[in-house]
């Protein structure tokens, strides 16, 4: 079946919320979402593949419909997000599959592929970054923030999480504004409006230094195990440059590398794009 169905599932006591689509019996891709979105993120592309692949697109705990636990209950840091997303690949019962990794997507997902190489098939980097070297100039203000988490600075990360600042993300260096859908930018922001949710994504923010150390790890991994990867980026990004995507190819020579002409959600504008370069890089 083409479209998607929607589910929830109990992951130790965090309601996980996901969308299903296509055939069990076909390869799995696991969809991970990036900052400020959700699987909803994948909407148009979900029944471009659903005839060839099994598609699984969880929201991450504090994102979208998923449960987001009180900042006392559940620590936001990039282990535990990655934590969680691994017992629900396990309780959903998937024992291998491909990663479409966008955005903090990435490093969830790669840390996942660290603890499990053998049940990941491939991989497909969306803009989702792994070299220090690819991070552009709008990190400055969070990497201020890591180096010196102090309330002022802290405070200073609080426009990116309003209206206007999401929706630049989503038009940012696209050529082409017509294409972009309000539904995507409209509807995270409706979540960012949730109570403490800021306080999250700012932990989140935070805790995002602990990916950059982790760098190494993630290219350790890919020289050691050699993961057939994809990397198709828009060129526009602000966040994570275009060199972002040539860097895989120094651990991982044979890697694909596709530049395309949008900017940092290139899925939101070139869905067709992106569903027929996966559909060639994994049949």
């Amino acid at each position: 079946m083409n479209h998607p169905t929607y589910h929830r599932v109990d992951v130790d006591d965090i309601s996980v919320f996901y969308r299903r689509a296509g055939d069990p019996t076909k390869p799995t891709l696991l969809l991970l979402h990036g900052f400020p979105s959700s699987s909803h993120m994948f909407r148009d592309l979900i029944p471009m593949l659903a005839d060839r692949f099994h598609l699984i697109a969880p929201d991450i705990p504090g994102f979208g419909q998923s449960a987001s636990p009180s900042r006392a209950e559940f620590s936001y840091t990039f282990d535990n997000l990655a934590n969680v997303i691994a017992r629900f690949i396990e309780i959903l019962g998937i024992e291998r599959f491909a990663l479409y990794a966008f955005d903090i997507g990435a490093p969830i997902g790669f840390r996942i592929a660290i603890e499990h190489p053998e049940r990941v098939t491939a991989i497909i980097s969306q803009n989702g970054n792994a070299y220090e070297d690819a991070s552009g100039e709008v990190w400055e203000p969070i990497k201020r923030y890591w180096a010196e988490p102090t309330k002022p600075n802290r405070q200073a990360l609080r426009e990116i999480m309003k209206p206007a600042a999401i929706r630049w993300q989503y038009e940012h260096g696209v050529s082409r504004l017509p294409l972009i859908s309000p539904d995507g930018y409209s509807l995270d922001a409706f979540y960012m409006a949730r109570p403490d949710a800021e306080e999250i994504q700012l932990d989140i923010a935070l805790d995002y230094a602990s990916n950059v150390a982790m760098y190494p790890a993630f290219q350790a991994y890919f020289r050691e195990h050699q993961p057939r990867l994809l990397a198709i980026w828009g060129d526009k990004d602000p966040f994570f440059l275009p060199v972002g995507a040539e860097a895989f190819r120094r651990d991982l020579p044979d890697a694909e590398v596709r530049l395309l002409d949008a900017g940092h959600f290139a899925v939101e504008t070139l869905p067709s794009e992106i569903a027929n370069a996966i559909v060639v890089f994994l049949t």
